[in-house]
């Protein structure tokens, strides 16, 4: 074994502020709750504001619907390294607490909005609250805890987001049916000012500060090339053509920004996100296994209630009851797989059965068919929300694990970067991929006489129950009088199986990326769980695969013991 490195021989760029030692069980319980309250905040607000949508379409007017999610992406996306770098520099606590005010700010202005500008606008705000709330609240979890423990509780905290996801739509639509849909923000303000109380009284201080750059000209850079990737990705295919020119400028702005940020970083003492972080293996995987989960999983959970309802033929009032087995699947799964990662700790065999379940299960919604029976459908939501479940706190833990309490921030934010742009990226690719088998398979399967009256691009829903569409189908059926009736039928039959079709495709490429993940994560080293703060020099000589006396002064690692 490598010599052991003392703290002393630590980068001294890399000394933060923000340690915090173990706490008594009398004071870390409210800590767990302020975090937890946090993240809840954060959670709940996207589930109950897609519910309340449609109603506030009809107030404000306005076409700019995709906006008000996509402002809350961009925004939220962009901070959360840039959060997770300053929360290392400068502590925990003040980033959670700013984060928790500006959420709480933006909640408060989006309630008031008078037109769909201004409620973008606040949306905005909101996020960039947001970004601050979950992955410094699991930074925070590995400050408390070593690795060996952090599972049981990390789990604990995935889970709120599937209880968010199944209670916020129906909370969403009873604030929305009997309040209005401003509440649906100001609801925020009392279980937000109760998280900010707590957090503010129980969360520990920073400790010795000591002289660190901030690096402004890389945060600008990340901000300018993530927000034309994620504009292009969200625009694209839906507001303009993947082939325009303003999706093609924003891609190449990308482009080049990003070669900009690169360089940037390299040149830089103390990065937002460091290339030298990919040299350890073991973060270089975990990114790859999280990009591609995040991207496969989002076909399930935003395509799956459109199955359900339009091709199944099931009754909902919203989505959250729809994912309600596979999001019960996914909080067994995170909080059961938190506490064995914590007993065993053996995290490269529960991660390959993870998206070995989760393959299984997506391949099975990828079978899926109009005639699909309720046990079916059952088993294949349990089985998927299973298989996902146990990964999405695994491999924060698993890159924790691997370097320096003193880069937990850093290292914590970036996962949650890549989870992010994966669950954008993946988004986008499955839309398009969606869009155009539906069209292409309407063409196919539309009744014959229909074709000189009707295109397939003309069919804007999938159900063919919005407004235009239905004008068009309607026209188009006017040309054949007492037969309307018959070839509306037909063409009901050939929108479902079209639809059917289409999306089973989505699911199929959700099994491919959860076959690539797993696929990955047979590369993925495994080294002991650190059962105290630091890592050992030998623990970072595994995960880089060289001599921790052979790194160069500035390596993010630090090797201590």
């Amino acid at each position: 074994m490598a010599q052991t490195l003392s703290a002393d021989a630590a980068p001294s760029q890399a000394t933060s502020p923000a340690e915090i030692v173990p706490l008594e069980i009398g004071r870390l319980i409210p800590v767990l709750i302020g975090l937890m309250l946090g993240m809840l905040l954060a959670a709940l607000d996207q589930t109950v504001v897609g519910t309340a949508m449609p109603t506030i379409v009809r107030d404000l007017g306005g076409q700019n619907i995709s906006w008000v999610y996509t402002s809350y992406l961009l925004a939220s996306t962009v901070m959360v390294p840039i959060y997770g770098k300053l929360s290392d520099i400068y502590g925990r606590k003040v980033f959670f607490l700013l984060g928790m005010v500006i959420f709480l700010a933006g909640s408060a202005l989006s309630g008031t909005s008078q037109d769909m500008t201004q409620l973008i606008i606040y949306r905005g705000i909101q996020g960039l609250g947001a970004g601050a709330l979950m992955p410094i609240a699991q930074a925070i979890i590995g400050d408390i805890f070593p690795p060996a423990e952090r599972g049981k509780w990390q789990g604990l905290f995935i889970a709120v987001f599937g209880l968010a996801t199944i209670v916020g739509p129906l909370l969403g639509g009873t604030i929305t049916d009997n309040w209005g849909w401003r509440w649906v923000f100001y609801v925020n303000m009392p279980v937000g000012a109760l998280a900010l109380v707590v957090a503010a009284i129980t969360l520990p201080a920073a400790g010795r500060r000591t002289k660190h750059r901030i690096d402004f000209l890389g945060s600008a850079a990340l901000v300018a090339w993530s927000v034309p990737l994620l504009l292009a990705l969200s625009l694209g295919g839906s507001q303009y053509d993947w082939s325009s020119w303003q999706i093609i400028t924003l891609f190449a702005v990308a482009a080049v920004m990003l070669v900009a940020f690169i360089v940037i970083e390299l040149n830089v003492q103390e990065p937002i996100i460091s290339p030298r972080l990919f040299k350890n293996s073991i973060f270089t995987v975990s990114m790859i296994a999280m990009f591609l989960l995040s991207a496969g999983m989002f076909g399930a959970i935003l395509y799956l209630p459109y199955f359900v309802q339009d091709v199944l033929g099931k009754s909902a009032t919203n989505s959250g009851v729809i994912l309600t087995p596979m999001m019960l699947g996914f909080m067994v799964s995170s909080i059961v797989g938190g506490q064995l990662l914590s007993r065993t700790g053996k995290y490269k065999i529960m991660a390959l059965v993870g998206f070995a379940v989760a393959s299984v299960g997506m391949f099975l919604l990828a079978q899926m068919t109009v005639s699909t029976s309720d046990n079916e459908l059952l088993r294949n939501m349990v089985v998927t929300g299973l298989g996902i479940g146990v990964m999405m706190s695994l491999f924060t833990i698993v890159v924790q694990n691997a370097f320096s309490i003193k880069q937990i921030g850093e290292v914590t934010g970036t996962l949650s970067f890549f989870r992010a742009m994966g669950s954008t990226i993946g988004l986008a690719a499955l839309g398009s991929v969606l869009t155009n088998a539906f069209t292409s398979n309407v063409q196919a399967n539309m009744p014959w006489q229909l074709t000189p009256y009707l295109k397939a691009s003309d069919v804007a829903n999938f159900s063919g129950t919005n407004g235009a569409a239905a004008l068009k189908i309607e026209a188009a059926l006017a040309h054949f009088g007492l037969a309307a009736p018959q070839l509306a039928l037909q063409l009901q039959t050939a929108i479902k199986t079209s639809f059917a079709s289409a999306v089973t495709d989505v699911f199929l490429i959700g099994t491919g990326m959860m076959i690539l993940a797993f696929v990955a994560t047979l590369f993925l080293k495994e080294i002991p769980l650190r059962k105290t703060m630091r890592p050992t020099a030998e623990a970072v000589e595994q995960a880089i695969g060289e001599s921790v006396e052979a790194l160069p002064a500035e390596y993010p690692v630090t090797a201590m013991e």
